[in-house]
């Protein structure tokens, strides 16, 4: 089983249902076991004008490739109503994966640490909740990372049991 980590986003119809389904989606996937998810955090979209995102970052284990699990992250999107839309425009979901283990991959439409992971701090920060001390492969820890961004519109919006009450 491989650790890895997912962000998810939503920033189009109700976010907070959005991302609490994502992580009753992935607990319900074969190949992937859920382990816990971070707080929730709103925070300034990227790109064109449009909705504060809601974020948060799942750890799962996986004993899916890294190809065949961003094919399930988007398949997930699919199922939860996700509408291909401008590059960083609006989204009803959006699955992220940041983190596969120790490894680094590069594949077409598919590049692990996630490519924009150490300037996000929309990412940075749910993923320090879960795991400061991860090493970014060819990079730095989480928490050195986080350091060097702007964090001042990452916002505290819920506690991590609202995606998940009943664990």
């Amino acid at each position: 089983m491989i650790t890895t980590f997912i962000g998810l986003g939503s920033n189009v119809g109700d976010r907070l249902a959005a991302l609490a389904s994502a992580v009753a989606a992935l607990d319900a996937s074969n190949g992937i076991t859920y382990a816990r998810n971070s707080s929730v955090y709103e925070t300034a979209a990227v790109g064109p004008a449009q909705p504060d995102y809601l974020n948060a970052v799942v750890e799962a284990r996986t004993t899916l490739r890294p190809l065949a699990l961003l094919a399930r992250l988007k398949a997930i999107e699919r199922d939860l109503g996700r509408i291909e839309r401008e590059r960083w425009g609006p989204r009803e979901i959006d699955l992220d994966l940041l983190l596969y283990g120790e490894e680094t991959v590069s594949e077409p439409g598919l590049r692990v640490p996630h490519a924009e992971l150490e300037h996000r701090a929309f990412v940075l920060v749910p993923l320090a909740e879960l795991a400061p001390f991860a090493r970014v492969p060819g990079s730095r820890l989480v928490v050195q990372l986080l350091e060097d961004v702007n964090r001042d519109d990452v916002r505290f919006a819920h506690p991590a049991g609202v995606l998940w009450p009943d664990r």
